[in-house]
Parts: C-alpha cells; sequence; structure tokens
C-alpha cells in the first residue's frame, strides 16, 4: 500500500487542502503547509503555478500569477517543500505537463520524492498518453493520479480507475475549479457507483467550499479537496499571520465536520454560507 493510500486508512475521512507554492509568499507558505497539518489535514496537494492553468477558475488562476509574479518555479517550490516539515504526511503535487518537463521529468520526480512527494497530478494529460509517465512515477515511488469527470464515459471511466495510483480523484463538477454554492445533487450516487469499480480511496474535489459540503460529500466519498476556498481565505487575509490563523481555523472546521460525518446521505446539499 502506498503512502498516500494508506492515508485514507484508520476509518476516518481524509481532508486534503490544497495550497499554491509560494503563495502569497514565500515565508507564509511555509507557514501555510505545517499549518495544515497541525490543524487535521491527512495529505497536502501543493501546485506549482503555470501561466495558462486551464483545469482552474480565477481563484487558483490569481494565486498561480501572484506564485510566478514572486518568481516561483519548480526547482524553488521542491527547495520550499525540502524545508517543510511534514515528514509525517504525504504531500501531492499538482503541475501542469510543460513545466513538469522543461524542468525535466526524471530528474523532477527524484528530487520530489526525495521533498516528501508522494502523489502527482497533471491536469493536462489523458489517460490514453500516460503510460510513459506512469511508468517514471512508479520508479520513484510516486503515485499518478488522474482526474475523473462526471462527463466520462463508462470505458473511459474504467480505463480511468484501473490506471490510477494512490486514490481517485472525483471532478464534482464539469467544469473548472471555485468555490461554488451547490454541488451536484446525483454527487452522491456517483460517488457510491464509482466505488463499487475501484479498490482505490475515493476522493472528491472542485467547488467543496464549506465544512457541510465536506460532510456531506464524506457520507459517500473516503475524503474531500479543498482548493479554492483555502486560496480566498489567504487572498482576503489582511496580513500573513491572520491568514495563517484564519487557514488554521477553516483546516480545523473541516476536520470536525468529516470526523462527525453526521449528515444524512439523501438529504440535499447545504448551500455555501455568506
Amino acid at each position: 500500500m502506498s503512502a498516500i493510500t494508506s492515508a485514507f486508512t484508520g476509518g476516518r475521512k481524509a481532508f486534503i487542502p490544497y495550497l499554491m507554492a509560494g503563495f502569497p509568499d514565500r515565508e507564509t507558505f511555509l507557514s501555510l503547509v505545517d499549518g495544515v497539518f497541525d490543524s487535521g489535514a491527512d495529505i497536502l496537494e501543493v501546485g506549482i503555478p503555470f501561466s495558462d492553468p486551464l483545469a482552474d477558475g480565477p481563484t487558483i488562476q490569481y494565486a498561480a500569477e501572484t506564485a510566478l509574479a514572486n518568481d516561483v518555479t519548480v526547482a524553488s517550490t521542491l527547495a520550499m517543500l525540502a524545508e517543510c516539515n511534514h515528514d509525517r504526511k504525504p504531500i501531492v503535487i499538482m503541475s501542469y505537463l510543460n513545466p513538469l518537463l522543461q524542468y525535466g521529468l526524471d530528474r523532477f520526480l527524484c528530487e520530489a520524492s526525495q521533498c516528501g512527494v508522494r502523489g502527482l497530478i497533471i491536469p493536462d494529460i489523458i489517460v490514453e498518453e500516460g503510460a510513459g509517465i506512469e511508468r517514471a512515477c512508479r520508479a520513484n515511488d510516486v503515485d499518478l493520479i488522474y482526474l475523473l469527470a462526471p462527463t466520462s464515459p463508462p470505458e473511459r471511466q474504467e480505463m480511468i480507475l484501473r490506471r490510477s495510483r494512490g486514490f481517485v480523484y472525483l471532478v464534482s463538477v464539469a467544469g473548472v475549479t471555485g468555490a461554488r454554492n451547490s454541488l451536484a445533487g446525483n454527487l452522491t450516487d456517483w460517488i457510491s457507483g464509482v466505488k463499487t469499480h475501484s479498490p482505490l480511496p475515493v476522493a472528491v474535489g472542485f467547488g467543496i467550499s464549506t465544512p457541510e459540503h465536506a460532510a456531506h460529500i464524506a457520507t459517500a466519498s473516503d475524503g474531500v479537496v479543498v482548493g479554492s476556498a483555502i486560496i480566498d481565505i489567504i487572498r482576503n487575509s489582511p496580513n500573513s499571520r491572520e491568514a495563517i490563523e484564519r487557514t488554521k481555523r477553516f483546516t480545523a472546521d473541516i476536520r470536525t465536520a468529516l470526523d462527525r460525518n453526521t449528515v444524512d446521505n439523501n438529504s440535499p446539499l447545504p448551500s455555501r454560507r455568506t
């Protein structure tokens, strides 16, 4: 069992927050990594900024633009992760393919593995073209995690489930990342269906923005990914200290909601709080 898959064991739902490397600045990012782990995260997803993030909405795009303006690169991302105190829990990198090819895929995977990275998400590769990257990931003990969208036809869904490692990443909506007021009403049924076809744990991302959302989704899934809601908290905080404290409180709230996990599976999905 991989380190990523192991993070879903023990009977509790996994919480996977997302942070953009170097956002809002290097020192705050380093503190945020420690803060989310200390507040209840089981796995951390870290984005490498890219100038053309096709799968990301305005919030993540803003964070990427800020990080790029701060001269954050693949190399500096790995250097930051090497400084973090995260030995006890795994990190997943989310990067588009071009920065990794420019850096050198084998070099990246070797160095990333040494920094505690145990998973990789590349949203702009398709499973039909991923065999070479899968082999490189396996050679470096890194799980390649494919995104599974609700629009995938059954035969392609089966291929993605068979080839994914670590966990199955379900995209909750047909669209880009971003906090939403509500999610699809049939989402829990889809999650349950996917779980019958894969032995891997299932985590859901894109659009989950409140503890209520997380608790509801967790009635069917094994974990949740929360990104844009956290980036919004950081962006809207008056200073770095407050950004860290607000993010830690939000992480703790999500953790508490997942641990309670009392939302009825057939109840309507709660609206986002304002």
